[in-house]
């Protein structure tokens, strides 16, 4: 880094991130102060990403504030959540030149604008090794409004926004695979992967009417198994009605073995929710895709002939 003064790189970049939310006290304190509306409760979700690991290592500032702001955003949709406003934790490799801090506030900015989502505060450092960021963001529900994901229930039918698979595809992208797929895919599935579109106008439209809900960062299956199991319930899904994209059917088409890694990939922040009646969804982009049942709790994929298939993956593990 050229600069040894925490304070100036806060004040240059970051302090007019935190413009118009008055408790974050122009970043000037400690600590930021924050209420939720009247009649309504606080809900508070953190994600780290860290580079190599959360995104690839060469990815630009704008895409790692992309997957960044994009994650969190997404667990607050999940709930039902109106987003509030954010802290956020910088640790900057060493090698951190100023002009990528410069380009990561303007990026956040434009994050800022769009979801009205200012930042409240946070910390920035400099690490020894790979660059990690924190982000804390906080957003509110009426009281006692907010989605679970353990309220799915017997008789419910099951819902997802979006396309599937895009995001785990995009990676592959990314990566330098698929490169029999035409120029406009790769560059569509690679977008899917860098830049999440969190659903927060669909998650508070859910509010009263999902009985559960969560965003599928981790794969459609894992994901999915979370609800099953803190729900305590069985969710049975049909892989015809899998909403898909073109650019996915197209690797589809080449490879049919890619299906479970369409199923189990992460990185589609999309929405999954279960719910008995969806009519005041009718202009929104979701797709019925299976139901809930008695069983022992987990989640189950048939084909159009009514045959199990097999998926070989389960999702993405943060440990593995």
């Amino acid at each position: 880094m050229s600069t040894n003064d925490e304070f100036d790189l806060i004040h240059r970049f970051f302090a007019p991130l935190a413009a118009g939310a008055p408790g974050a006290r122009d970043l000037r304190d400690d600590a930021a102060t924050l209420s939720p509306s009247d009649g309504c409760e606080l809900i508070v979700t953190m994600d780290t990403v860290v580079a190599g690991v959360h995104y690839l290592a060469n990815e630009t500032s704008e895409n790692i504030v992309a997957k960044l702001m994009g994650s969190n955003l997404s667990d607050l949709a999940a709930m039902g959540a109106k987003p509030l406003g954010f802290t956020l934790s910088c640790g900057w490799a060493a090698d951190t030149e100023m002009p990528e801090i410069e380009a990561f506030a303007s990026s956040m900015s434009d994050w800022i604008n769009d979801y009205a989502f200012p930042l409240l505060g946070g910390d920035t450092v400099k690490t020894t090794d790979t660059s990690v960021f924190t982000l804390t963001a906080f957003g509110e529900t009426p009281h006692g409004r907010s989605i679970s994901r353990s309220g799915a229930q017997v008789g419910d039918d099951v819902y997802v926004s979006g396309t599937i698979g895009d995001g785990a595809l995009g990676l592959l992208v990314a990566q330098g695979d698929l490169p029999e797929l035409s120029p406009a895919y790769q560059a569509f599935l690679a977008n899917r992967y860098r830049i999440p579109q969190p659903r927060i106008s669909l998650g508070q439209s859910l509010v009263g009417i999902a009985n559960a809900c969560i965003d599928l960062s981790d794969g459609l299956i894992q994901d999915a198994g979370h609800v099953a199991d803190t729900s305590g319930v069985r969710l049975e899904l049909e892989w015809d009605k899998v909403p898909l994209s073109d650019a996915t059917k197209a690797v589809l088409e080449s490879n049919p073995d890619m299906m479970s890694s369409i199923l189990s990939g992460g990185d589609d922040y999309e929405l999954l929710f279960t719910a008995r009646e969806v009519a005041n969804l009718s202009n929104s982009d979701v797709t019925k895709i299976g139901t809930v049942v008695q069983g022992t709790p987990g989640v189950e994929v048939f084909d159009t002939q009514g045959d199990l298939v097999e998926v070989t993956e389960t999702g993405y593990n943060h440990f593995s």
